[in-house]
């Protein structure tokens, strides 16, 4: 399923919702914002699958111009990429990660990857950026995906 906010019903909202502070704040305890305006933003797309209990995987892409000075220039995003705890290892982030990259086809992309997810970027293009840095107290680095990817 894909879907802008606009687009979204107040279940998807709340679906969303549920998988990502199960995920963020619950199993990693995040301590920072983790819904924010961008969710909210006409370019911002979601994307996501479900089951009979929910949401089992969702992802984001975001377009945001402000934030190209430090990725390398790329105004284009993919990010909180959640599976819920019952759903992993079934193959389902790299799909939603296929399924982004044929949305955005030669775009150039960024994203902010907790290390140990870097391989699975890594697989789909992306190439580390950079040292690590903490974001929300946990690991990660920068992964960028250039149009000649």
């Amino acid at each position: 399923m894909v879907k802008t906010w606009g687009e979204f019903t107040p279940d998807d909202v709340f679906e969303m919702a549920v998988l990502r502070t199960e995920i963020f704040f619950l199993e990693q305890k995040i301590d920072e914002e983790e819904l924010d305006a961008l969710d909210r933003h006409e370019d911002t797309l979601h994307l996501w699958r479900s089951d009979d209990r929910g949401m089992t995987g969702y992802l984001r892409i975001v377009h945001d111009d402000l934030a190209a000075d430090a990725h390398e220039g790329i105004s284009w995003s993919l990010g909180r990429m959640v599976v819920r705890k019952d759903c992993r290892g079934q193959g389902l982030a790299k799909e939603l990660l296929l399924e982004a990259l044929e949305i955005m086809g030669d775009k150039p992309l960024y994203l902010h990857a907790q290390e140990y997810v870097m391989p699975l970027y890594a697989s789909v293009g992306f190439t580390p950026v950079g040292e690590t840095f903490t974001e929300a107290g946990i690991a990660h680095r920068l992964m960028v995906r250039r149009s000649d990817a």
